[in-house]
């Protein structure tokens, strides 16, 4: 008796097993694969893959770097925002640096090449350098104008709410010496330039706002990679500073190349979600179908 009782509840674990076997692995997927086929939704669910000249060279999905060997920007291309995956917009390695605003002193080393940037230098760094490229200010608030994060270790007697208004040493954090301090003085003492493998932190560590206007010409997507490190889009702010060198680059027009722009700005989803954007992949692809790039 126990033993057929036993058979027969095997029998139908068995039978359950079998039947959501095929229903969930057979019917389900092809249902989903079936549908996925009908037009409007095919492209998307095969990737949104880009094809120029008969080849695969993309997908509108996936952000790409146009850069040369070195990692130089390709003068002829609009460039991407930054990427942390990876090298560099790595589908099998997505992902942030991790680095928050309270990352705003750089870890120092003899060799340059092991130096490690903060959050703060890396932004500022990045910023002075599209600002050299596209002809304009790239100047950031909390910004030195070497492009690192300008900030000073206080160092001396602290009072009961913790600031040193009587500093004994003034430490520029993110300059290694032999380079010149962001500012001569502060509270009345000379800033120093920070020497290698030396820990600052027994000192208040104040970041120091500038002269440099709150807006910068270049636009926070343009110094700061996104969630994914894979984000195809950027704003038409970064896009519209982009233009000239392009268009010189090319030897057309700055209006040949805006019209090609306006037709890859998209705005809001559904008119408010999200912010207008530029798929540079796209674009780019466009620009080298209608004038490929001279030399």
């Amino acid at each position: 008796m126990r033993k057929s009782t036993w058979i027969r509840q095997h029998l139908a674990a068995l039978r359950a097993l079998l039947v959501l076997t095929v229903i969930t692995g057979i019917v389900y997927p092809l249902a989903v694969f079936v549908i996925a086929q009908v037009p409007g939704l095919h492209d998307r669910a095969n990737g949104s893959l880009i094809e120029s000249g008969g080849e695969v060279v993309g997908s509108s999905l996936i952000g790409q770097s146009f850069a040369d060997a070195d990692g130089k920007a390709l003068a002829q291309y609009f460039q991407s925002r930054p990427s942390a995956a990876g090298d560099g917009y790595d589908p099998l390695s997505s992902g942030a640096s991790n680095l928050g605003p309270e990352s705003i002193v750089d870890t120092l080393n003899a060799d340059p090449s092991n130096a490690k940037p903060s959050l703060l230098s890396t932004v500022c760094a990045r910023s002075k350098e599209i600002g050299d490229r596209e002809g304009v200010d790239g100047s950031r608030p909390f910004c030195t104008e070497d492009g690192v994060g300008a900030v000073v270790s206080v160092i001396g007697p602290r009072d009961t709410n913790g600031a040193v208004s009587h500093p004994v040493r003034v430490v520029s954090v993110n300059q290694a010496c032999p380079a010149q301090p962001f500012v001569a003085t502060y509270l009345g003492v000379r800033v120093e330039c920070a020497k290698p493998g030396e820990d600052y932190s027994v000192g208040r560590i104040v970041p120091i706002r500038g002269d440099a206007p709150a807006d910068s010409a270049v636009p926070a997507d343009a110094v700061t990679a996104s969630g994914s490190g894979l984000d195809p889009n950027i704003s038409p702010a970064y896009a519209a500073i982009q233009v000239a060198r392009i268009a010189k680059s090319r030897d057309i027009s700055e209006d040949q190349v805006r019209q090609v722009l306006d037709a890859h700005t998209a705005g809001r989803t559904l008119g408010f979600l999200g912010e207008p954007r530029v798929n540079v992949v796209e674009l780019n692809i466009d620009l080298d179908n209608r004038d490929p790039p001279r030399g």
